[in-house]
Parts: structure tokens; C-alpha cells; sequence
């Protein structure tokens, strides 16, 4: 039992098969098909597929123009991918400390992280949904605006969840408080294309930088272009002409992905809902071992679109370790995973920003330990990850 995996029916491989009879494989008219289904499930303006999380995260740096100079905040309880988009676009990183319970960056955090700021110029920040839990967006947006940041949402995890805005549940990615929201669809999250990602915003502008930088920053639309000999003859536009006025990547998905992707939107729903009973399953079997073993904390308001189920584990007062309790699960046929380790640990940061103290998140990621959580568990593999652990911890 691995600790997450995809779900694929009839439906998925229909789907693919259909495309692979096509006369389209690459960009066609299931990536429009797609981003349209994304935007219904998001609210948001605009839904822009790409190649994956990764990637459209790197859009959502190239859309707001950061560049040298400038400094993205970042709670350092996240991928690495959600500080290193800031490093691809030549910024720095401001790492963020987070609460020891959720790993969510609070606002104080972010004040904390501005107060650090030093020589660095920050422009944005990057909450980081972590687990599939919302980060509080609202008081977030408050400091940011109020501190003139940019905010582009890292929702990676948290694909088909809402949260409370202004008194009213919204769909995360409607980015009610944010400039930006990015999703991944890789396989262990809530839905998958196999590999994609979703860049969604209500900035008619931010829409189409990201759509123009996935495609090497090509520009087909006639009127926007800027050499009318080069693509007009006469008053016909030239059909093989296109401009480019500033390098962009290929970070497009095909219709093979697309495909796939929108079923499993399509499923959104169910998928959401089957994750969010056995987290209820999980934290009723959990409580009577804590506080020794118990779940990450909760934030109020939200319905979360669960990806991760993530316990807290005092090693120490066990007088064990977190690789002796992974190894001893393993031998049981169950997977788990640590997520993550403090980015602002990893090599590369730590030579360029040095040390940092940041006891929020070693706090946390000192006990977590993420345990199976996928729509195709049977609601007595739950029962039977727990009994497990207790074994695994000697309880």
C-alpha cells in the first residue's frame, strides 16, 4: 500500500484511447476542453494547463516579472520546487517559518519573514496549502497588500477544496485573495493527467503572459503583432507568421494528458469526498493514542481537498526513530513518506542564505510522518495502517 497513488477507471482509458485514434496527440482541442472543465472547478477567470506544478509555478514568476533584484517569500515547509521558480527567474528567496502543528505560514510568519528581509527587496509571497489544508489567504492578503507583495498561491495540494472569503465558501483557485493560484495534477494528488498543471487567475493580463511563456512566447494573434511587412501580405495576414518579443519554454500539455485530466475532473467531487472520510476514519482512530501519535492541527472555515494525511509522532518519548518505525510499516506492505524537509536546510540554500532558525518548522517536520491516503483504500486499510503504527512504535 503505497501512501498515495492515482485512481483510474473505464472512463480515464476510454478517454486516452480516444485521443490516440485522433488526428491530434500534442496541443489540440482537448487542452481548450480541459481548460474549460479547470475553470468551472476552480471559478477562476482563467485556467491555463501546463506540462506540470513545477512548470507553472515558473509561469507564475514569469507572469508577475520577477527577476533580479527582487525576493519571493516562501514558507520552507513545502517542495522545492516552490522556492526554486523564484531561483529559475534569477530572484532570491526569503524562506518563511510556519506553524509547528499545521505547516502553514500564518500571517505573523509573514511579517516575521519581512522583518528579515534585510538588503533583499521582497515583491511576493507564496502560501503554500499544505497537505490540502487552505492557508489563512485572508490575513495573508492583508499583510501582503499592506506591504505591497504580489501573491501567487502554491494550491499543488489542494485541488477541489474551499475556504471562507468575506463570509462565503470559494473553491481554491478562484483566487479571491491572490493574483495567482498553481495546481499539480501528478499522479498522487487528488486528480492527474499523469503529469500536468493548472495556472489559474482573474487577471485578464497575467492570463496571457502565461499562456504566451508556455509556448516559447510566441505570439500568432495578427493584431498583436508589431512588423506588418514581415506578416502581412497586403491586408491578409501571413498564416506561417508568428512573433516572439521575449523568450519563452515549452511548457505546454498535450491532448494525451488532457484527456485524461478531464475525467478525472470530471470526478473532482468523489475523489474529494472519499478522501475526506478516511481523514474522519484516521483521526478517529488516532485519538486515543495521542498526544504520543495524533493528527497535524486543523485550520477552522475550509473544506480541505485532502492530498496528504500527515500524523505527528513523538519519536523520542517512544525511544524510537522515524526511519525504524518506516522500515517496520514497510515490512507490513505499507508505504509512508516524510514531507517535507525544510527547504532552507537543503544544500544549495544553506550556502546561499546561511543558517536559519526557524522552529516552526523543524518542530514539525521533527514528527510528521504522512501515511497512505488515496480514493482506492478499502475503509478497513485505515484500521489496519493504524493497528501497524502502533505495533511499528511499540504502543
Amino acid at each position: 500500500m503505497p501512501y498515495g497513488r492515482q485512481t483510474i477507471d473505464q472512463s480515464d482509458i476510454d478517454a486516452v484511447l480516444a485521443v490516440l485514434k485522433s488526428d491530434w496527440l500534442t496541443t489540440g482541442p482537448l487542452v481548450d476542453r480541459f481548460e474549460e472543465t479547470a475553470r468551472e472547478v476552480t471559478g477562476a477567470r482563467h485556467a491555463l494547463v501546463c506540462s506540470n506544478g513545477t512548470a507553472g509555478l515558473h509561469l507564475a514568476t514569469l507572469a508577475l516579472e520577477l527577476g533580479p533584484g527582487d525576493a519571493l517569500i516562501v514558507p520552507t515547509l513545502t517542495f522545492l520546487a516552490t522556492a526554486n521558480c523564484a531561483r529559475y527567474v534569477g530572484a532570491e528567496v526569503i524562506f518563511a517559518d510556519v506553524d509547528p502543528d499545521t505547516a502553514l505560514m500564518e500571517p505573523h510568519h509573514l511579517k516575521e519573514a519581512l522583518a528579515r528581509a534585510g538588503d533583499l527587496r521582497p515583491v511576493a509571497v507564496a502560501p503554500v496549502h499544505f497537505g490540502g489544508q487552505v492557508a489563512d489567504l485572508a490575513g495573508l492578503s492583508a499583510v501582503a497588500r499592506t506591504s505591497g507583495l504580489r501573491i501567487m498561491e502554491d494550491a499543488c495540494h489542494a485541488l477541489g477544496g474551499t475556504y471562507a472569503h468575506a463570509g462565503n465558501q470559494v473553491r481554491v483557485g478562484a483566487c479571491a485573495d491572490s493574483d495567482l493560484a498553481v495546481f499539480s495534477l501528478h499522479p498522487v494528488k487528488t486528480a492527474t493527467m499523469a503529469e500536468g498543471g493548472i495556472v489559474t487567475t482573474n487577471d485578464d493580463r497575467l492570463a496571457e503572459r502565461v499562456a504566451r511563456l508556455r509556448t516559447h512566447g510566441t505570439i500568432r494573434e495578427p493584431s498583436a503583432w508589431s512588423d506588418r511587412n514581415q506578416g502581412f501580405t497586403g491586408e491578409t495576414a501571413n498564416a506561417w507568421y508568428y512573433e516572439m518579443p521575449e523568450v519563452g519554454l515549452n511548457y505546454r500539455a498535450s491532448d494525451l494528458h488532457c484527456a485524461l485530466g478531464t475525467t478525472q475532473l470530471s470526478r473532482l467531487d468523489q475523489f474529494v469526498a472519499r478522501r475526506a472520510g478516511l481523514v474522519a476514519s484516521y483521526d478517529t482512530a488516532l485519538a486515543s493514542l495521542s498526544p504520543t501519535i495524533r493528527s497535524a492541527g486543523r485550520r477552522p472555515d475550509q473544506s480541505p481537498g485532502w492530498h496528504l494525511y500527515i500524523a505527528l509522532i513523538d519519536f523520542e518519548a517512544m525511544g524510537t526513530t522515524r526511519a525504524a518505525v518506516m522500515a517496520a510499516l514497510r515490512q507490513e506492505g505499507i508505504g509512508t513518506q516524510v514531507h517535507y524537509l525544510p527547504v532552507h536546510r537543503q544544500p544549495y540554500y544553506r550556502e546561499r542564505y546561511g543558517h536559519l532558525d526557524l522552529p516552526g518548522a523543524d518542530a514539525f517536520y521533527d514528527r510528521c510522518l504522512s501515511l497512505p491516503l488515496f480514493p482506492d483504500m478499502a475503509d478497513h486499510d485505515v484500521s489496519r495502517v493504524v493497528q501497524a503504527l502502533t505495533r511499528a512504535c511499540g504502543l
